[in-house]
Order: C-alpha cells, then sequence, then structure tokens
C-alpha cells in the first residue's frame, strides 16, 4: 500500500472512529438566553431548562444533554462577548433566546439582528442547529420602532435557514397563571408551559441530527477499504 493511500485509509478510519463516537454520546443541546431562560427568581428545579430536560423525556429524548448558559440580564450584544465560554463544551442544538433586554433598553434593531446573526453564524460554524427563540417589542413612542423590532427574528431565521420558535413567552406573558408579579418573567407554571410548547420542535431538531449523523456513519461505512 502506499504512503498516500495509508494516509486515505487512516482519515477514514478516524472519521468512522468520530461518526461511532457521535452516535454514542447524547445531543447536547446549548440554552443561550438571558433572564426568561436562565430561572429568574425561581426556585431550583422549575425554571425553563429543567421543564424542558422533562419535556424531552416525554417525547424519547432522554437521551439530551441540556445545558444551560443563560445570564439574567444580558443584551444580544452581551450574549456575543460571551460566545467562546458559551460554546465551550461545544453543542449539536442551539436554543437562541436573546433580545428581550436590547428591546427595553430601546436598541437600534438593526444591532439587535446584527449580534443574533452572529450567535447563529457561530452556533453553525461549530455544526449545531439552531431554534430562534423570537421577541415582540412592547408599544414604543417611535411607531416605526415595533414593527422594525419584531421583523429581527423571523428574517434572521429565513435568512439564515434555521428554526423560528415566533415568540418565546406565548401563551404565558400577560397571563398571571404563568407570569411572576413583575409581569416581565415566567414563573415556575409558565416555564413549563414554554417548554412543552417548545419540545416538538426542539425534539424534530433532535430527529434532523439523528437522521444527518445517521447519514454520514451510512456514508463511511460503505467507503472503500484498502
Amino acid at each position: 500500500m502506499s504512503g498516500a493511500m495509508r494516509l486515505l485509509a487512516a482519515c477514514l478510519s478516524a472519521l468512522l472512529f468520530y461518526s461511532a463516537s457521535a452516535e454514542a454520546r447524547p445531543k447536547r443541546v446549548l440554552i443561550f438566553g438571558d433572564s426568561l431562560t436562565s430561572g429568574f427568581n425561581l426556585p431550583e428545579g422549575t425554571d425553563y431548562a429543567w421543564a424542558l430536560r422533562k419535556h424531552l423525556y416525554r417525547h424519547g429524548r432522554g437521551d439530551a444533554l441540556i445545558m444551560n448558559t443563560s445570564r439574567a440580564g444580558d443584551t444580544t450584544q452581551e450574549g456575543v462577548d460571551r460566545i467562546p465560554l458559551a460554546f465551550s463544551r461545544g453543542a449539536d442544538l442551539v436554543i437562541v433566546e436573546l433580545g428581550g433586554n436590547d428591546m427595553t433598553g430601546d436598541e437600534d434593531p438593526r444591532k439587535v439582528y446584527r449580534n443574533l446573526d452572529t450567535i447563529v453564524r457561530v452556533s453553525k460554524a461549530h455544526g449545531a442547529r439552531v431554534i430562534i427563540a423570537g421577541m415582540v417589542s412592547l408599544p414604543k413612542r417611535d411607531p416605526t420602532y415595533k414593527p422594525r423590532f419584531d421583523a429581527v427574528y423571523p428574517t434572521l431565521a429565513a435568512r439564515q435557514g434555521v428554526a423560528l420558535y415566533p415568540f418565546f413567552l406565548d401563551g404565558a406573558f400577560g397571563d398571571p397563571r404563568y407570569m411572576q408579579s413583575d409581569g416581565a418573567h415566567p414563573n415556575a407554571a409558565g416555564s413549563d408551559l414554554i417548554a412543552g410548547k417548545m419540545a416538538p420542535m426542539v425534539e424534530r431538531e433532535l430527529r434532523a441530527l439523528d437522521r444527518r449523523d445517521g447519514y454520514a456513519r451510512g456514508y463511511y461505512a460503505r467507503a472503500p477499504r484498502w
């Protein structure tokens, strides 16, 4: 066997080992958000991450590894700044939940878009699929602000070809049964409600990862050997 053929065989063996390792390890779901997903003011075991883990288990995805890197108070810019730390353990699926603090601070929607776009691009560069958890603006003095802000999330999802959950607080916002007394953060019941509504989308993305990894395993298993 020539040196080139031996090198090719070694590369194929490494790829087969990698694909087998990918099959063996659980899918890593990275929650990359702010206080809405960090468990702000909630007892341990009642936040969004815990609720999502529970609902995924009910969907037969108890193998998913939920990694919550959310930090209360973060804007999209602060999210960009902590990308290296957030991705230090890698990710297979990233749930991006940021922008609410930008909106309350009247940040330019164009900057919000650029920051979220950076996070999505980095996620995809890590080989991860992405779910964008959208936010909508409260009414503003500037009547043009709300439509410009609200357009950020669907526009970004369409351009980047990633999944969109249109409004993270859907079904909870404005309902005192699901929101804390501040009216801005979900309580334990709200976190459970949101996680339950999002779980089917998360499970679909995990199945897409399974198909992708399965195709890679099948392709390399069929590759010629020397």
